[in-house]
């Protein structure tokens, strides 16, 4: 750590610095955040290319008096080295740990708890409508990247702002990218007032053209404020934002201390609704950063000096990378097929796609929402549509699944990357809610693959049936199972008997397959014998092999990597109850009606109680045995 870093123990020690200790505290302050994601993992571009921008931003606001919303939040690690966080910074993402993401119950200079995208701007307005009527007098500032923007919520934020005339400052951080490079009508407008240099002349010149314009009289002012319109949407750069109602300040170079200081200075003293445009570059000050943004936005453990991400030799690919290479191996076969992310292809996997066929990919920007009805769209246009998006994100596209797919039964596949618990970014991340928000929509069939052989056959399952189909899977490697050349469908459905046993039935579905098979055969060893079932499907449930093997066993245990609220466990519930099977005793393991913080995947799923070792315990108990060969507390106490 830095001398400049080691005295910087709240906002309030950068208002004695000048700026030759400010760009100093900049340098330190990056080098800070590479050696810790190093470690620790986390989102590194983002978080390099806002270092100037969030020193200057505390050097002006006062938190937590004044309020700062970060969009999505990933790009914050900046604003807790600064605001007391520093000395517990090493423990970053970690179990116990401090956030990836803004958390107010972690500090009070974190106005609003973050990790989707494009919400700042509609959370600040809130905050400064609530300010304005409890009469106080503070700042509020939305900082959001042009990534972000593309969201259509902020765009229903940005015209109630400018609706209002509340004072409001929007901070637009824009480094041309989300995750991957932003596309759209948005970017290229973005793209044209960084570039052009008619858009950098100002409101001051034509202010000045206009006054030499002679016979300005009462007859003529209509005439004159037409031209002087459309000399406005030649010369001043932001017209977009001020027809919204927005005061627009910039271009302004991100990585000027000073000049980020001067114009934040002169939005704070504006009344009404500031948007300030700074630009940024993701990855400032760490060239592997700079020239790959995209694979250093998130990133695993890497080594400093190269920027080689740290990999567990022999680890099998994961369940994202077959997924891509799967799809590309049936879009040959199919020219239907097409592919939609929501500006996530390299996450998704869906760059293989999109390198093969690329007139058939559509990268819609941070839009789940139209991503979801765009393959409605194409759906009835009659081709095989692909929608890629991760579970968590989802959640932001649910009346279009259920409206605009599954009430008109269309064909649109969805791929439910990162299910389950997702680890590192915690909270806002996990995708531990899929099976609950849509086993209740008619006409879907929801998949959960046990291993990678089974992803592929899934997916073909899918793009076969003629309605929709959802397979979630986690982010994890495979298991490293040998793949069928030849990908056949799977019967819909239908489970999978893995081994057969008379003392209880372990029903597992997704993740929790094999975790399933290796606790019977720690049970086999004590003499109980377990039948293990893989369910593949979620809904529709395989019926009947679920009652005839409970009726066999008289004990069921479910075990999945979801919520147990309206999950897995709680359908073969329902279908047990609705034959009056209620002789049968159901335990269910599965994640507790909490939000589950972060933590390494592996610390996570022990506390939740999805172990070998305390699913081996419940049969035991269940079955009235009087010890496990390893002791393990059942349940889950959060600290």
């Amino acid at each position: 750590m830095g001398d400049l870093l080691s005295t910087i123990n709240s906002p309030a020690d950068l208002r004695s610095l000048d700026m030759t200790a400010l760009q100093q505290l900049a340098s330190e302050i990056r080098q800070e955040i590479i050696e810790t994601v190093a470690k620790n993992g986390g989102h590194l571009a983002p978080n390099l290319g806002v270092v100037e921008l969030t020193l200057a931003l505390h050097r002006v606001f006062q938190t937590p008096r004044d309020k700062i919303v970060w969009d999505v939040g990933h790009q914050s690690y900046v604003h807790k080295l600064v605001t007391g966080r520093r000395p517990v910074f090493h423990t970053l993402r970690q179990f116990g740990g401090i956030s990836g993401f803004p958390r107010p119950q972690e500090s009070e200079h974190d106005a609003f708890g973050t990790g989707h995208s494009s919400t700042s701007i509609s959370a600040a307005l809130g905050l400064a409508l609530a300010r304005d009527l409890k009469g106080d007098n503070y700042s509020v500032v939305a900082v959001i990247g042009d990534g972000a923007m593309t969201g259509g919520m902020a765009f229903e934020a940005l015209n109630h702002a400018g609706h209002h005339k509340t004072s409001l400052i929007v901070v637009l951080n824009d480094n041309e990218m989300s995750i991957a490079p932003n596309v759209g009508g948005l970017a290229k407008y973005l793209s044209r007032l960084r570039t052009d240099p008619m858009y950098s002349k100002g409101k001051e010149e034509l202010e000045q053209l206009l006054k030499r314009i002679p016979a300005i009289g009462p007859r003529v002012v209509k005439a004159v404020e037409r031209v002087k319109d459309s000399l406005k949407y030649l010369v001043v750069p932001g017209m977009f934002f001020e027809e919204l109602g927005f005061i627009y300040l910039g271009p302004i170079d991100g990585h000027n201390i000073q000049a980020m200081i001067n114009v934040f200075q002169q939005a704070k003293t504006t009344r009404g609704p500031v948007l300030v445009h700074v630009l940024t570059r993701k990855g400032r000050g760490y060239p592997p950063a700079e020239e790959n943004a995209d694979k250093f936005h998130g990133v695993g453990p890497f080594e400093v000096k190269t920027g080689q991400v740290i990999k567990k030799p022999g680890q099998p690919p994961s369940y994202t990378e077959v997924f891509g290479r799967t799809l590309v191996e049936l879009g040959r076969r199919d020219k239907r097929i097409v592919a939609i992310t929501a500006a996530m292809p390299s996450g998704t996997g869906l760059d293989h796609f999109a390198a093969a066929f690329p007139e058939r990919f559509y990268d819609v920007g941070i839009a789940e929402q139209h991503a979801v009805t765009l393959g409605a769209g194409l759906a009835a246009g009659g081709l095989r549509p692909v929608v890629a998006i991760y579970s968590t994100f989802l959640q932001r596209a649910y009346d279009q699944v259920l409206h605009d797919v599954c009430l008109q039964n269309l064909p649109v596949t969805f791929a439910l990357d990162r299910a389950g618990l997702v680890g590192e970014d915690g909270a806002t991340h996990h995708g531990v809610f899929d099976f609950a928000y849509l086993r209740s929509i008619p006409n879907l069939v929801l998949m959960a693959p046990g291993d990678e052989n089974e992803l592929r056959r899934m997916l073909k399952t899918a793009l076969e049936y003629p309605g929709p189909a959802v397979l979630r899977y986690p982010r994890s490697a495979g298991t490293g199972c040998p793949l069928d050349e030849e990908i056949l469908p799977l019967p819909v459905g239908k489970a999978r008997v893995l081994r057969e046993g008379d003392d209880v039935t372990l029903l597992a579905a997704g993740t929790m397959v094999s975790l399933a098979g290796e606790a019977a055969s720690l049970l086999e060893q004590q003499g109980i014998h377990a039948t293990v079932i893989n369910a593949r499907f979620v809904k529709p449930l395989d019926e009947e092999c679920i009652t005839r093997y409970a009726l066999r066993t008289r004990r069921v245990v479910t075990i999945e990597e979801h919520v147990l609220q309206g999950g897995f466990g709680s359908a073969v519930l329902e279908l047990l109850g609705d034959r009056g099977l209620r002789n049968v005793q159901v335990i269910r393991l599965g994640i507790p009606d909490e939000f589950i913080q972060h933590g390494s995947r592996a610390v996570l799923l022990a506390r939740c109680g999805l172990t070998v070792e305390v699913l081996v315990n419940t049969v035991l108990k269940a079955l009235g045995a009087h010890r496990a060969k390893t002791k393990v507390k059942i349940g889950v106490q959060w600290p």
